[in-house]
């Protein structure tokens, strides 16, 4: 029998009415969070249990973290040169403000080169999400991209919020779904609709956008899941308050000794193991973007997860945030 996506049931009714507007109240509860059939960093699946909280019922957009930097004048990373003590060995014609961005090669490529569809673009940062010359016209209701953790957390904070973390940010994106692998289900295209905002074809020279869109789309374009969010698979990843671990921690056998609220606060083993900011420690992502393809990454699913450094922003990693209720 196939799932598919029905409000969750009820478990809970908020302690009070929404802190902030388009908020939906999560009502928390147990889960089995991560998964054993896929990508290794998703195992092993283990139970926890998180408290209620709400949730942005869609990803930052543009108009809004645009709201922010006019009343702040924060200026993000990506806007920053970066400090050279920071990439020993980088090209110092990188070592200027910009970011990453996709450019698609006009063919098939090894999916080991990286650096065969993502550039570095000097200018490139939320306002310009392609470089010098872009604008955000006709783009205030997408995600806001190009901002790192910092940029999440300071804007986060600003608005009297915070980041979720990796397991809450998990059992709100089920939905009440228990175990399901996609947010709605476990048919990918339930009926032949496309239910988020992902890549169809062969990544990342051939995408047929069967679901309407080569690049992000508006927040809200795609069915909500269980709770009422939108989003929470594929358009942009989003970046969680946890630090990236390789692995779960294993099952806890008795109920009792269930985790309640986990949360990864130290950065000790998060880090990369090559690279020239293999000492930069890495948050954990998720919920896969519109550059996911079941080829290369088949991550818009709940239960998926990256660690991604802190210091890095591209052009498909955005944020949400939550208010808790205690």
């Amino acid at each position: 029998m196939t799932r598919s996506s029905s409000p969750a049931p009820a478990q809970g009714q908020p302690p009070a009415p929404a802190p902030f507007p388009q908020m939906v109240w999560i009502p928390g509860g147990t889960f089995r969070m991560g998964s054993d059939r896929f990508y290794p960093e998703e195992r092993p699946a283990h139970r926890v249990t998180v408290d209620g909280f709400w949730m942005d019922e869609h990803p930052v957009t543009n108009g809004e973290f645009a709201r922010f930097v006019g009343a702040t004048g924060y200026v993000t990373v990506a806007e920053r040169a970066p400090n050279p003590a920071d990439y020993p060995g980088a090209d110092p014609a990188l070592l200027v403000p910009g970011s990453l961005v996709f450019r698609p090669p006009p063919h098939r490529v090894s999916l080991r080169d990286l650096g065969a569809w993502w550039a570095y673009v000097p200018g490139a940062c939320w306002k310009h999400p392609e470089g010098p010359g872009s604008t955000l016209d006709g783009r205030y209701r997408h995600p806001a991209v190009h901002l790192a953790f910092e940029d999440a957390a300071a804007y986060a904070a600003w608005m009297g919020k915070t980041l979720p973390t990796e397991a809450e940010w998990e059992f709100a994106a089920r939905g009440g779904l228990e175990g399901a692998t996609y947010v709605w289900g476990d048919e990918f295209a339930p009926g032949g609709h496309q239910m988020a905002n992902t890549w169809q074809g062969e990544f990342p020279w051939l995408n047929l956008e069967l679901d309407g869109y080569a690049g992000t789309s508006p927040v809200c374009i795609f069915p909500p899941g269980g709770y009422g969010l939108y989003d929470m698979a594929g358009n942009v990843w989003e970046w969680t308050s946890d630090f990236f671990r390789p692995r779960h921690p294993g099952e806890v056998g008795e109920a009792c000794c269930i985790p309640r609220n986990p949360r990864v606060d130290s950065a000790q083993g998060s880090h990369a193991h090559d690279g020239p900011d293999s000492h930069i420690p890495r948050r954990v992502l998720k919920g896969g973007s519109h550059l996911c393809a079941p080829n290369f990454c088949l991550r818009y699913r709940p239960a998926a997860r990256q660690g991604e450094a802190v210091d890095t922003s591209t052009g498909h990693i955005g944020f949400r945030c939550i208010v808790r209720a205690t």
